[in-house]
């Protein structure tokens, strides 16, 4: 058994990993970051606690988090205070990393994130042990709860790369598999533990084995003045099939599903048929026994389903194209569609097969928010805008 298999103990079946939840999208149509959208997004996310789950103890929550702006002006103060200078906004990543509680394995881990960051031509600036307030968590969440430490990069080479296109952001993604990959190999006792929540130049996650109630009073940093953002995605998490766990809590990198994948093995066996194909030889060399695959074994349905648009994001195509290509409309017998819009379907239609659910899934890149169904429309979703210019 590898680092990636589990173990199928009594009724419990790792392929069966679902969950069914609660999802919001609030954003500033003027694309103005205020504390108020981060306030309100947390104020919606606890409105949805009864689309999240406890366990038997009722202070221990299936997941929630909240995916939003990298807000630069507070941590240009937190980090001026340790007579430390960040970039421009942009100009650096920000990673969030959960890291396995026994410090043998936490400074195994920072060994390779050093190393690999090296390797990928970054220079570590700062590291964040990320404050939070775990009074009020159960004793379930506590047994696993990691130490959650925040990373700044910038590139060696800054001239180069000023984080203004989506160049930076693919260095970013480049980085974060080679870190994940380099532990997950030589570290096979942290493959539960480790996870990089996110890792970019626009957007930051905060989110834990939490309630919806939980999240806000858990990291104080979303309860500073200084914490803004132009759009927050949040998440309350009903796992169906799947223990909670810390690392499958959402927003996921990219998305926030509410809903299943039904076809998910499918999904998943079309990925590993196509992974040599993604792979060229020159990646390869060297690396060979470091490669993963796009989707992860360890992943739930949803987690799988951003992991495969984050790939795409990756080879150049936008968030909106990768998810009309993995979750197209109910395009054949519409007879209303544009001309356009069905060839753009059925061209894609002979390279993907569709990710069908029931889903209703918000979406950002850190530029660009929104919110799609799946061609069931199992998992129907409204959205209002207010006068004050924002879209709920």
């Amino acid at each position: 058994m590898n680092a990636y298999e589990k173990e199928n103990i009594g009724l419990y079946l790792s392929s069966e990993e679902r969950d069914s939840c609660g999802v919001g999208l609030l954003a500033d149509l003027s694309n103005e970051p205020t504390f108020s959208t981060i306030d309100s997004a947390l104020t919606m996310l606890e409105n949805m606690s009864h689309r999240g789950a406890t366990g038997f103890e009722e202070n221990t929550g299936d997941g929630a988090g909240i995916l939003a702006q990298i807000p630069h002006l507070f941590f240009k103060e937190i980090l001026l205070e340790k007579n430390i200078q960040i970039p421009e906004r942009g100009a650096y990543g920000l990673g969030v990393f959960f890291l396995p509680q026994k410090s043998n394995l936490q400074n195994e881990c920072l060994q390779l994130i050093h190393e690999s960051s090296t390797n990928c031509g970054f220079r570590i600036l700062s590291l964040r042990n990320v404050p939070t307030d775990n009074s009020r968590l159960g004793l379930s969440a506590l047994e696993t709860e990691p130490t959650i430490l925040q990373i700044f990069l910038e590139k060696v080479d800054r001239d180069h790369h000023t984080g203004k296109d989506s160049s930076f952001e693919n260095e970013l993604y480049t980085l974060r598999e080679r870190i994940s990959r380099e532990i997950y190999r030589a570290i096979p006792d942290a493959v539960e533990d480790f996870y990089v929540c996110s890792l970019s130049s626009r957007t930051i996650i905060y989110k834990g084995m939490l309630s919806a109630n939980q999240l806000r009073t858990y990291y104080p940093d979303l309860q500073n003045p200084l914490f803004k953002s132009a759009f927050a995605i949040v998440h309350s998490r009903f796992s169906t099939n799947t223990f909670p766990k810390w690392k499958l809590a959402q927003p996921f990198r990219r998305i926030a599903h509410n809903g299943e994948i039904n076809t998910i093995q499918g999904n998943l066996n079309w990925w590993k048929a196509r992974e040599k194909a993604f792979i060229s030889k020159e990646q390869m060399v060297g690396h060979e026994s470091a490669m993963l695959t796009v989707c992860d074994p360890t992943f739930s349905d949803s987690g799988n389903l951003d992991c495969a648009l984050d790939f795409l994001m990756h080879k150049g195509r936008s968030i909106q194209e990768s998810l009309m290509m993995m979750i197209p409309e109910a395009w054949q017998n519409d007879t209303e569609m544009s001309i356009s819009k069905r060839s753009f379907y059925e061209f894609h239609d002979a390279m993907m097969e569709p990710w069908d659910g029931p889903a209703s899934i918000c979406f950002s890149d850190g530029k660009v928010v929104g919110a799609c169904l799946d061609r069931n429309g199992l998992r129907p979703s409204r959205y209002t805008i207010t006068n004050d210019n924002k879209i709920i």
